[in-house]
């Protein structure tokens, strides 16, 4: 994991550098940088690819976000690089705050005061039909197929993983169709996510009987509409598998496992071509609701992204 925050500051410095894509798209439409790290919204992936780059050029990006809700905080950070716009590549670092899980230790288990779950999540995006702009006057979506694979170091936490039969690797499969509809200002995207993640993987992946440990399709939707050139407002669903609620219920938790979707509220603005402040008010539903005395988690996301 400290390769993987190398190799993201390293990249941050080549993107100030400047030498990449000169052209760039138009202001919002290939979405900002979401928290595993693709472009899209803060929460889901978009079919666009991410950056300034158009066909012929190389791109890259990089975003730094924050999360605040009720009882928790998340921070990420993270670089993407685009080519010939069809394919991008992102990393990306999730680091989050834990520490209503010590709450555990009542049962037994030893969470330390403190304690941070980080994820490392590499992904790969690749455009297969359409062209959101281009086709923007047709019926035809921007259409792509994208892979993360997330590993989770949770700490003092992992025996509370394997109590639970959660693993701390798994892969997301995912399909996005992105439709922008230009004379009307307004872009809809829906993905469907092949995915065994327990809070998006900061849980780890899977459960235990008679928990679900296979994978499942889950759906994500985003809506954006652009009130001028530079700023977008707009709204987030994602649903979530819920793989341990049964197990929860089958050991005496009630409803201690839940995982509801998490939902979004948003404005974009791009002050310039190579960057862009999203400002989001959350609401996450019930995190772990049997530390946290269930909870709504709620609050403010706030990200900024560079891009060339």
């Amino acid at each position: 994991m400290k390769q993987l925050s190398t190799a993201i500051a390293l990249s941050a410095a080549a993107l100030c550098s400047g030498a990449l894509a000169d052209t760039g798209k138009l202001l919002l439409t290939g979405g900002v940088s979401s928290i595993d790290g693709a472009a899209g919204g803060g929460l889901t992936p978009w079919a666009t690819i991410g950056t300034n780059a158009t066909e012929g050029e190389m791109g890259v990006s990089a975003h730094v976000s924050r999360a605040t809700v009720t009882d928790y905080q998340l921070s990420t950070m993270g670089v993407a690089f685009a080519f010939n716009d069809r394919v991008e590549v992102s990393l990306a670092r999730q680091d989050f705050n834990a520490s209503p899980v010590t709450a555990l230790n009542g049962l037994g288990f030893a969470v330390q005061d403190g304690q941070r779950i980080k994820m490392d999540v590499l992904g790969l995006k690749v455009k297969v039909a359409g062209d959101a702009v281009l086709n923007s006057d047709s019926w035809m979506p921007q259409v792509a197929v994208g892979v993360e694979q997330k590993t989770v170091d949770a700490g003092s936490i992992t025996p509370v993983l394997d109590f639970l039969g959660a693993k701390t690797s798994g892969t997301d499969f995912y399909v996005s169709a992105t439709k922008l509809f230009l004379a009307n200002s307004l872009l809809v995207n829906g993905t469907l996510r092949y995915t065994s993640a327990n809070q998006n993987g900061l849980v780890g992946f899977g459960s235990k009987d008679p928990g679900t440990n296979n994978a499942s399709w889950v759906p994500e939707i985003s809506v954006a509409y652009l009130l001028s050139k530079n700023i977008a407002i707009g709204a987030e669903y994602r649903a979530k598998p819920n793989n341990l609620r049964a197990f929860g219920m089958a050991n005496g938790l009630g409803e201690g496992l839940q995982e509801d979707a998490w939902k979004d509220v948003f404005v974009a603005w791009a002050p310039n071509k190579h960057s862009s402040i999203t400002l989001a008010y959350l609401d996450l539903g019930r995190i772990l609701p049997g530390v946290t005395s269930s909870r709504n988690q709620s609050g403010y996301y706030l990200s900024a992204q560079f891009a060339f």
